[in-house]
């Protein structure tokens, strides 16, 4: 084990990779420590609280709007900043981890916007913490490129950034340590580390740019994370001698207690605000996991059954337009995941008219842009943007005064229709499975059956099987799904699944395990196997003969 590297008062405990020294100067840890000295102690408040709240929901009671914000919301007066440089127009976004190939191919994509994916899509190895960086620093410098197996070497279509997708970094979310980076001993958040080494290398050269330090902020659960997250922005601004308001930031309202507060969270981060985003996947996660043992009410059908036009997620969506646009602020749409199959024209004929479909209701009912997950989606979307919005760069002066705010539709989850089915259990098992391992790799996003599997599609699968036992769910067939069945199925898929050397599949089956098999349920699939498994080398197996 290599001794710790200390610089000021930060401890690198993990094996160097190669350009780190680029990226870890003296002065660039100097100001990640000054962000968690004057904010640790309030994010680690901020993580009790989140546990507070989940434990009230658990016992009964159901989230509301907060009498203590009425007046924020009362307030006609207020509106966020007006749209900064590069983010008037988000028609279409795409989203995806920061690898060279990646990158390139989001570049190139022909889409607004290029969120750059330091969260769900990123496995947090420490090669790849340091790797987004240096991507990011190439992009800027104009020299990223990469190099296919047949030998064709490909680089952004141009080296202005002007003319690519505008940039939205998106850190980790506040409960995820960066356990290779130490002050005193204890770890510093990953959000920090993640947030403060962009900003301190890029915030001036994304500026001279025509552009800016742009943010993607995910898994906050009320309005008072929105607040700690926007006096590091003053602090960061602050410190590099940035003009306050510079930043600016998009929340993903991907939980269930922030939906409840959506125009808290714009009014906290006004000045420095972007929008707001439906983070679909995550946010159908939330809910289960909240309402886990609330019973049959809240017990949701096959994870392709729940779609975003079943009631408590067409409700929510309307909500967020409607607060978006009172607001002055850009309302985005739900990532649509799926992966074109170049071997397979059926299937890509029935996704892209799934997509289109989708788009379409989005930018009929207000959305300003949406997320995609592959390149070619990008024509796709953009298509069914530019049908409503024509020249205009969004529809912000849509106000949607048609909807209301109501907790009522919010959680009508009963009533969803669809089943569970054998076939969406074994779905969910073999997801599980598969993603963490590729999670354990270092491969933060996994093609399976055509559809994107990140952090946030596989916490639904694995947290619904935890439901679905605990409640004791019954199958379209009457069977009850119970733990040891599950657990057959999970041998059952590892006895299937194509075994190589150097694969995670022992590990991943483990935490599978832990995650929905057992009595407790972790809050997240990915933190304990962070700690205990992520950066070890993989176990080896005795491979068949």
């Amino acid at each position: 084990m290599n001794s710790p590297i200390t610089l000021n008062t930060v401890s690198i405990t993990a094996s160097p990779v190669r350009y780190q020294e680029q990226i870890l100067t003296a002065d660039a840890l100097d100001f990640i420590a000054k962000l968690h000295q004057a904010f640790e102690s309030r994010r680690v408040e901020l993580m009790q609280r989140r546990q507070l709240n989940r434990a009230r929901i658990a016992n009964g009671h159901d989230p509301k709007f907060l009498d203590s914000t009425r007046h924020i919301r009362e307030d006609n007066s207020w509106q966020v900043a007006p749209a900064a440089p590069g983010l008037e127009d988000r028609r279409v976004e795409i989203a995806g981890p920061i690898d060279r190939k990646s990158t390139i191919r989001a570049l190139n994509s022909g889409a607004k916007v290029w969120m750059a994916d330091m969260e769900d899509q990123c496995s947090p190895t420490w090669a790849n913490v340091i790797k987004n960086q240096v991507n990011l620093r190439r992009v800027l410098d104009g020299t990223i490129d990469y190099t296919t197996v047949e030998g064709t070497v490909l680089t952004p279509r141009s080296t202005e950034l002007r003319e690519l997708p505008t940039i939205v970094v998106r850190p980790r979310g506040l409960h995820l340590p960066e356990k290779n980076m130490l002050i005193d001993g204890k770890p510093i958040a990953g959000a920090f580390v993640d947030f403060g080494l962009h900003f301190f290398h890029n915030a001036q050269r994304l500026i001279a740019a025509g552009r800016g330090p742009y943010f993607s902020l995910p898994k906050l659960e009320n309005h008072a994370e929105a607040r700690l997250w926007n006096d590091v922005f003053i602090l960061a601004q602050d410190l590099l001698g940035i003009e306050q308001g510079t930043i600016r930031a998009t929340v993903l309202i991907e939980t269930i207690t922030a939906a409840f507060e959506m125009e808290e969270i714009l009014y906290e981060l006004r000045d420095h605000s972007a929008g707001l985003v439906a983070g679909r996947w995550d946010y159908i996660f939330s809910i289960i996991k909240n309402f886990r043992s609330r019973g049959a009410r809240f017990v949701m059908p096959d994870r392709d059954s729940v779609t975003m036009t079943s009631p408590f997620m067409r409700a929510y969506t309307e909500q967020l337009v409607r607060a978006c646009h009172r607001r002055g602020a850009l309302a985005i749409g739900g990532m649509s995941a799926f992966v074109p199959n170049r071997k397979d024209p059926r299937i890509n004929e029935q996704g892209f008219a799934e997509v289109n479909a989708d788009k379409s209701r989005e930018a009929a009912e207000g959305f300003d842009g949406s997320w995609v997950a592959h390149p070619d989606l990008v024509p796709v979307a953009m298509k069914a943007y530019d049908n409503v919005l024509g020249e205009n760069p969004n529809q912000v002066s849509r106000l949607r005064e048609d909807v209301q705010p109501s907790a009522s539709e919010l959680l009508n989850v009963s009533g969803l229709g669809g089943r569970i089915t054998e076939t969406g259990i074994r779905d969910n098992v073999e997801i599980g499975i598969r993603y963490i391992e590729s999670w354990l790799r270092g491969n933060g996003a996994v093609t399976i059956r055509n559809l994107v599997e990140d952090a946030s599609t596989a916490e639904i699968s694995r947290s619904q099987l935890w439901q679905w036992i605990h409640q004791s769910a019954i199958t379209d067939e009457g069977e009850v799904v119970t733990r040891h069945w599950v657990s057959e199925l999970a041998e059952e898929t590892m006895e299937k699944i194509e075994r190589f050397e150097g694969d995670r599949f022992e590990e991943a089956m483990e935490i599978f395990e832990a995650c929905s098999l057992r009595d407790d349920f972790p809050t997240f699939l990915t933190s304990n196997a962070y700690l205990r498994y992520l950066d070890k080398p993989a176990r080896q197996y005795a491979m068949a003969s």
